[in-house]
């Protein structure tokens, strides 16, 4: 069977009742937490509390393109934490699962958010970890800085050589701890995940747009740069996708 034949056979939907007998929930193993252990130094970004660009969500997805060019002009804090929250904002929490804006395969979200930020308003430019557990139900959210800014020409290499993403105010890099979804999905879970993402970039997109911004979502990226940088060990967490976002910059 050749690759191309792999991945389409990787694309079908197995039998889930004959999967998920197999699983560690079947067994009734604990399930893992849905969020990593906090680190760093916390800051509270303020709820969104301005007014959205279009009147409409016909509007909103009209205006939803992919941007690559960024005006020198800084995220406030507001904007970077509805961004974080309309993605992976919890709700609410019941049993082992976690109820959020984008909806995952068993409410497991095996996603995590580190942001690279190069421009926000009061923020120190740096690398900081999304802790959405500290705001359940709320709409602002804790960021927890991990170390200080990442260089211009590191985000290059990190993706894959796309040196616009330079100039934007912050990239979003989604990670993946893969043993969330595994816990109830076996081998399943993985075809459940990349569904997952695109609920998330499709909701970080359209967050982006309603602001008044742009974003680009990007599926290649050094993978070994960016594990390497976000400090996680390739196997039990990896990073699965990365996203721009800031103002368009004027036409000339």
């Amino acid at each position: 069977m050749s690759i191309i034949e792999q991945n389409r056979k990787f694309m079908h939907c197995p039998s889930f009742k004959e999967g998920m007998a197999q699983s560690d929930q079947s067994k009734e193993v604990s399930a893992p937490p849905f969020h990593n252990a906090r680190e760093g130094e916390a800051i509270v970004l303020p709820a969104f509390t301005g007014n959205f660009t279009t009147p409409s969500y016909a509007d909103l997805l009209d205006i939803r393109r992919s941007l690559r060019n960024y005006a020198d002009k800084p995220m406030t804090q507001q904007e970077l934490a509805f961004m974080l929250w309309s993605a992976q904002g919890i709700q609410f929490t019941r049993a082992h699962s976690s109820l959020r804006p984008t909806p995952s395969g068993g409410a497991r979200h095996p996603f995590e958010t580190y942001i690279a930020v190069r421009s926000v308003e009061g923020l120190e430019a740096g690398l900081y970890h999304y802790v959405p557990q500290e705001d359940i139900g709320e709409k602002h959210a804790t960021i927890w800085k991990k170390s200080d800014a990442i260089a211009p020409e590191k985000i290059t290499e990190m993706l894959a050589g796309q040196k616009w993403a330079e100039k934007a105010p912050v990239v979003l890099f989604y990670t993946c701890v893969p043993y969330r979804a595994e816990w109830r999905y076996v081998n399943m879970a993985h075809r459940v995940m990349l569904i997952d993402l695109g609920h998330l970039g499709q909701n970080a997109m359209l967050s982006a747009a309603a602001l008044g911004m742009g974003s680009c979502c990007m599926a290649a990226f050094d993978q070994g740069a960016c594990d390497s940088v976000l400090a996680l060990d390739g196997i039990n967490e990896y990073t699965v996708y990365a996203i721009a976002v800031g103002t368009a910059e004027a036409a000339k």
